[in-house]
């Protein structure tokens, strides 16, 4: 049925931004709430690996949606393969919130904190490697992909790449530092955060230039 079909990316679009909408909730959901405290300040505060684990995945996963969401503006068609690699890709997003309550519940437990880090890591990269997928797969079938921006998805695929790639130092660091590891990953999230990709202004002049003509 699919073979040779070409869809419009819009119902993909939908599905993407209902999946990161959901896990950006979930996160929240693991945020201390002491019950029944005679210390409320006290116990908030003894809980601090939480409120760090929580901001570096809300940040990582916003950032991403952000250059998620630049791809996609930039997509035209999709197809089956293109499905398949989105689907992965949001399946490694749905899944975060898990790694991210153990790697807070096991800040300080010695070596269950390094399993929990190493658990975080991989997850991490597993997201990174399908989300380059995506940007590879665009970049090798530029039919798919609006003519302004083609020249662009090489660059975004490369830098899909090494985002990703720097989890694998964090997995290893984790076994030294769960501390130091889950620096590393906050990094990523800095990492995209300032350094843009040229799809969503090249797609952007592009509109402009139409609008003016």
């Amino acid at each position: 049925m699919w073979k040779g079909l070409r869809v419009g990316p819009g119902r993909l679009n939908a599905l993407i931004d209902g999946i990161f909408a959901i896990a950006l909730t979930l996160l929240v959901l693991d945020l201390p709430r002491p019950a029944g405290s005679t210390r409320l300040a006290h116990d908030l505060l003894h809980d601090w690996p939480t409120y760090v684990a929580y901001l570096v995945s809300f940040a990582t996963v916003g950032v991403l949606w952000i250059e998620h969401h630049g791809m996609m503006s930039a997509v035209r068609q999709v197809n089956r393969r293109f499905l398949e690699r989105t689907l992965l890709f949001l399946l490694f997003v749905s899944i975060i919130p898990w790694p991210t309550a153990l790697a807070a519940e096991y800040a300080d437990h010695g070596s269950q904190a390094r399993a929990a880090a190493i658990l975080y890591a991989a997850t991490m990269l597993l997201m990174g490697l399908s989300f380059w997928s995506g940007w590879r797969y665009l970049a090798e079938r530029p039919g798919m992909v609006a003519e302004p921006a083609r020249a662009a998805f090489p660059a975004g695929a490369r830098r899909a790449m090494l985002g990703g790639l720097v989890y694998v130092v964090a997995i290893v660091v984790a076994v030294v530092s769960p501390t130091a590891s889950f620096g590393i990953d906050a990094l990523v999230a800095v990492y995209y955060a300032t350094s843009k990709s040229e799809v969503p202004g090249l797609i952007h002049r592009a509109a402009q230039a139409e609008s003016g003509d």
